[in-house]
C-alpha cells in the first residue's frame, strides 16, 4: 500500500484553546418582520399573512430556541435588529436572562445593496444607542443583513469599538479583515436558505425537507471538527422555532454536545479569545475591492 500525499495549505492551523480541535458558534437571526418592512419601503401594503408568519418568531419560535439551548446547557449569539428589539421590548431581557449574548443586526435589516453609507452609519449608531438603552451593556458585535460588508462598514464597526464582526466567509476559523476580528459563516449551515417558505408567490425556491437539511448539517459539522475550523450555525427565530425544527436541532446538538473536543461559545467569547491569542495576526487580510475591469484586452499570442 503506497503513502497518501497530504498536501498543506500554506496558512497554518489554527489554534484552539485547552487542547480543543473546533469550535461550534451557535447563533441565532431574530428578524421577525423586519427583513419584509424593509422590502417594501414606503408602499406597505394592508396585508397580513406574511407579517404573522415572521411574527410567530418573536411570540413563539425565539422562546423554544431558548429553552433548546437551556435544555443543552449550551450559550448562543442572538443577532437582532433595532427594530425587532423597539417592536417587542421583552426580547433582549429574555434572551440575556439566558445567558446569552446579543449582537447588533441592523435596525430593519438593512440591505447594503440598498442603502447609502449614511443609512448605514445612522442605523447602527440607533441600534446601538437602543440596546444600550434597553439592557444597560453595550453589544460587542454585528452581523451584517444579507451577510454582506463594504470598507466603510468595517470603518464604523471600528470606529463603534464593536469586538468582532460576523458576516463573512474567507476562512473557516476566526480571522481579522482590516483588523476587525471576523468570526465567519457559511450560507450551507444557514436555515433561511433551504426553509424559508412565505407564500404568496415571494418564494424563490421550493419548500425543502428536513431530513436531508440535518444530514447535510451533520456532516458539515463531522468534517468542520475534523478540520479544526469554526461551525457556526445560523438560525432564525421565525424559522426554526417551528415544532419539526427543534426536533431537527435536536439532532445536531446531540452529535455537537458528544464532542468532548469541541468548544461550545458565543461569539464575543470566541472573538475575545481570538484576540488575546497566538493566532490573532497569522490570518490578517485587506478589504481592498479590486477594480471593475472593464472591456478585457489581451496581447497577441505570438507562438
Amino acid at each position: 500500500m503506497t503513502d497518501r500525499l497530504t498536501i498543506k495549505s500554506p496558512w497554518p492551523d489554527y489554534q484552539w484553546p485547552d487542547g480543543k480541535q473546533s469550535a461550534a458558534l451557535l447563533s441565532v437571526d431574530v428578524d421577525a418582520d423586519s427583513p419584509f418592512l424593509w422590502s417594501l419601503g414606503n408602499d406597505a401594503p394592508q396585508r397580513i399573512a406574511t407579517h404573522e408568519i415572521r411574527r410567530f418568531g418573536p411570540r413563539t419560535g425565539l422562546y423554544r430556541l431558548l429553552d433548546l439551548f437551556a435544555r443543552y446547557r449550551f450559550k448562543g449569539s442572538f443577532y437582532v435588529p433595532g427594530y425587532v428589539a423597539e417592536a417587542n421590548p421583552e426580547i433582549l431581557p429574555a434572551i440575556l436572562e439566558g445567558g446569552h449574548e446579543i449582537g447588533l443586526h441592523g435596525y430593519f435589516h438593512e440591505i447594503v445593496s440598498e442603502a447609502s453609507d449614511a443609512e448605514f452609519t445612522g442605523a447602527l449608531e440607533a441600534s446601538f444607542e437602543l440596546f444600550v438603552k434597553q439592557t444597560g451593556q453595550e453589544p460587542v458585535g454585528f452581523r451584517s443583513p444579507a451577510w454582506e460588508l463594504t470598507p466603510h462598514m468595517l470603518r464604523e464597526i471600528k470606529r463603534l469599538g464593536l469586538a468582532y464582526d460576523s458576516s463573512l466567509s474567507g476562512f473557516d476559523h476566526p480571522y481579522e479583515v482590516d483588523g476587525v476580528t471576523e468570526l465567519p459563516v457559511q450560507w450551507m449551515v444557514d436555515d433561511a436558505i433551504v426553509f424559508k417558505f412565505e407564500g404568496g408567490g415571494r418564494d424563490k425556491w421550493p419548500y425543502q425537507s428536513g431530513r436531508g437539511v440535518i444530514d447535510d448539517w451533520l456532516r458539515e459539522w463531522q468534517a468542520l471538527h475534523r478540520y479544526g475550523g469554526l461551525f457556526t450555525l445560523t438560525v432564525h427565530d421565525w424559522i426554526s422555532g417551528r415544532a419539526q425544527r427543534i426536533a431537527l436541532l435536536e439532532e445536531l446538538f446531540d452529535a455537537i454536545e458528544a464532542e468532548k473536543r469541541a468548544w461550545v461559545a458565543t461569539a464575543q467569547e470566541i472573538a475575545a479569545y481570538h484576540a488575546g491569542s497566538a493566532n490573532k495576526g497569522r490570518f490578517a487580510v485587506d478589504a481592498a475591492v479590486p477594480q471593475a475591469i472593464g472591456p478585457r484586452r489581451f496581447g497577441r499570442s505570438h507562438g
